[in-house]
């Protein structure tokens, strides 16, 4: 892979396509190479990393372990940008409220928990952020943009 590349990690649990096509939209003019792999050596030699994930934290664990994966996911988030999507998102995580006996990749040490009931679960709605602290990730936003989310649960990082 390029040294300006983004590894979107196919361990045969995510939404590859979508999130693929995702990163090549928001990467568009800047000479990224977005590529899907299943090969542990690209995660390794792409600049950034997607870890995408749909069903439940505790099959898509056990996929990353049983590809071969886990290994180079690991060593990316220690050397390099790494974003979760979905419950690759849950899976950067310690556990998980979803099967209290699965353990995640613990690259963020904390829960991954169930949203409040006071709103319908799963949560499938427009709803508008407040930006509290600046960030590159909302850059042009505003203070208060609007979202759309579609989860049932959310992380909670110990700091």
């Amino acid at each position: 892979m390029s040294p300006n590349s983004v590894a979107v990690v196919d361990y045969g649990m995510g939404n590859l396509r979508s999130v693929a096509q995702a990163v090549i939209h928001a990467a568009q003019d800047t000479g990224v190479e977005v590529k899907i792999t299943s090969n542990p050596q690209d995660v390794r030699d792409a600049s950034r990393v997607v870890l995408p994930g749909q069903g439940a934290m505790p099959d898509c664990m056990r996929e990353l372990r049983e590809s071969g994966l886990m290994e180079a996911v690991l060593e990316a988030a220690d050397k390099k940008p790494l974003f979760g999507v979905c419950v690759g998102m849950q899976m950067l995580f310690t556990r998980s409220e979803e099967d209290p006996d699965a353990r995640g990749l613990n690259v963020i040490p904390g829960d991954v928990r169930w949203i409040s009931t006071s709103v319908p679960r799963p949560q499938m709605q427009w709803n508008q952020l407040d930006v509290i602290y600046p960030d590159s990730m909302f850059e042009g936003l505003g203070q208060k943009p609007w979202m759309y989310f579609v989860h049932s649960l959310h992380g909670v990082p110990d700091d």
